[in-house]
């Protein structure tokens, strides 16, 4: 019997929901995931509760708020100039609360994801939080494979 640990490489079926039990991603109804465990393709506190876990195990892991995806940091709440936008993306965008706006890294070699809090009359408010930042979250998993 297999077990996990760090540098598994799994297969498996996941669920992850929030606070209220909707599904954030759920794989039981397509193809299963596959992921090598500790290259942070799932949140540490996840990881670490998977670690010792055998291969044929279905579990369900409820996770306090703060802990899958850290506490909510109001640091990551910024104001962004409406101009700067419209400079570097679609001078026609229009925005709306609740959409998430992808930004290049400094490097310039990757993205971040930052969801409209608020319209302002030339600036928006984004939260560059992870949308479950702060939130209990509830994972089910069903290892199927573990190498």
């Amino acid at each position: 019997m297999n077990l996990i640990q760090v540098g598994s490489f799994l297969t498996l079926h996941y669920r992850l929901a929030g606070p209220d039990g909707s599904d954030v991603i759920n794989t039981f109804a397509d193809k299963p995931a596959t992921l090598s465990l500790g290259t942070g393709q799932l949140s540490p506190a996840i990881e670490a509760r998977l670690i010792g876990l055998a291969e044929g195990v279905r579990t369900q892991i409820e996770l306090a708020p703060g802990e899958a995806f850290g506490d909510h940091n109001p640091q990551l709440l910024q104001r962004v100039k409406l101009s700067l936008l419209h400079e570097l993306g679609d001078p026609d965008e229009q925005y709306s609360v609740g959409d998430v706006i992808q930004f290049p890294t400094p490097d310039g070699q990757g993205t971040y994801a930052g969801s409209v809090r608020e319209l302002g009359p030339d600036w928006l408010l984004f939260d560059f939080n992870h949308p479950l930042a702060g939130q209990p979250v509830s994972f089910e998993v069903h290892v199927i494979g573990v190498l």
